[in-house]
């Protein structure tokens, strides 16, 4: 199939599209090298591997670091025996604790951060292919910066703390979003920030009302302002505060998970107003054999009509999902989802 950004943006709006697309917010580097079967190294690897796929667009992100002074790495990264990166959160204590430790942290400016790729794609890109502008994680990085009990103690015992390291982080991630709205490369924004577990909410909707809907609301209103859609991402069931999400300006919710929510209940209670997007269990992807793949497709397509929703995974696709499940994914996309 032909990319056709414009029939992507249908979809998230939940206009009629000749086909349901595909989408990921993310895709390990050794599964997109296996697909296209060479290294990604350059844009044009990469823009390979989005369009060899499947996809209307590619995703980029800003070059940044929010972590120059490389504070939080060694806690927090780990390689395994097989050469694997895995990275958690601080559970406990963080690099920001205190005001002192607030005031000589080294954050970047918005000034450091890199559009290059943005300033390049454009010329690059297949003949009806798009790009999603990306980043994410204003409510995440304030907490991971503390640490999960740190800012949950610092909420009642340094809420000025808690409040000035949030406006940091926001102003900072809110200027890539200005940088993507104004962008005559950029088609659609994606936002990405958990706020959810399987079972509820991370902190309740107060916390989430301070710290995390005025910045998707600002974010909200710079797509509106300027016409292009906006994608937000969070796992967990977050049907609490779907209303909430909604009011914000978001067309399109990632990824329904399927432990946390069913994606028949959001279709009912919220399809009017929501395009859904996922819903592929990726433990099924990674454990699961391709005619069971096969078969979850086929039935998410069933449950929301065709209309408003678009396939993929139900988070992302790491390392270890089985590469024939990926394919089955994507065959089966092209297959009952096609025109």
């Amino acid at each position: 199939m032909r990319p056709d950004i414009t029939a992507f943006i249908n979809a998230l709006r939940r206009h009629p599209a000749p086909y349901v697309p595909l989408a990921e917010l993310g895709v390990h580097p050794s599964i997109k090298e296996r697909f296209i079967g060479r290294p990604i190294i350059t844009l044009l690897d990469e823009i390979e591997f989005w369009h060899s796929a499947g996809y209307d667009y590619v995703k980029l992100q800003p070059a940044a670091d929010f972590d120059p002074g490389k504070r939080q790495g060694d806690a927090r990264v780990r390689t395994t025996p097989d050469g694997t990166l895995r990275k958690w959160a601080s559970e406990g204590k963080g690099v920001i604790t205190s005001r002192q430790e607030f005031d000589a942290y080294p954050f970047p400016l918005a000034t450091d951060f890199s559009y290059s790729r943005f300033e390049e794609v454009r010329s690059l890109l297949p003949d009806g292919m798009g790009v999603i502008g990306q980043y994410g994680d204003i409510f995440t990085m304030t907490w991971e910066m503390m640490g999960f009990e740190t800012f949950s103690l610092a909420l009642f015992e340094q809420p000025d703390l808690v409040g000035n390291l949030n406006q940091t982080v926001g102003n900072l991630v809110v200027s890539m979003f200005e940088y993507f709205a104004e962008s005559r490369a950029v088609d659609v924004l994606w936002y990405s920030d958990d706020i959810a577990y399987g079972s509820g909410l991370m902190v309740s909707p107060t916390v989430l009302h301070k710290y995390f809907f005025p910045w998707l609301r600002r974010i909200g209103n710079l797509a509106k302002s300027h016409g292009k859609p906006l994608i937000y991402h969070t796992d967990g069931d977050v049907r609490s505060v779907l209303n909430e999400i909604i009011d914000c300006g978001v067309d399109a919710l990632h990824p329904i998970e399927p432990k946390a929510m069913s994606l028949a209940e959001v279709k009912k209670n919220w399809g009017d107003r929501l395009s859904l997007i996922g819903h592929v269990d990726v433990d099924l992807l990674s454990r699961g054999t391709p005619a069971q793949v096969r078969e979850t497709v086929r039935r998410n397509l069933d449950i929301t009509g065709r209309t408003g929703y678009i396939i993929g995974s139900g988070n992302s696709i790491p390392e270890y999902v089985k590469f024939e499940n990926y394919l089955a994914m994507l065959q089966a996309a092209r297959e009952f989802g096609g025109s």
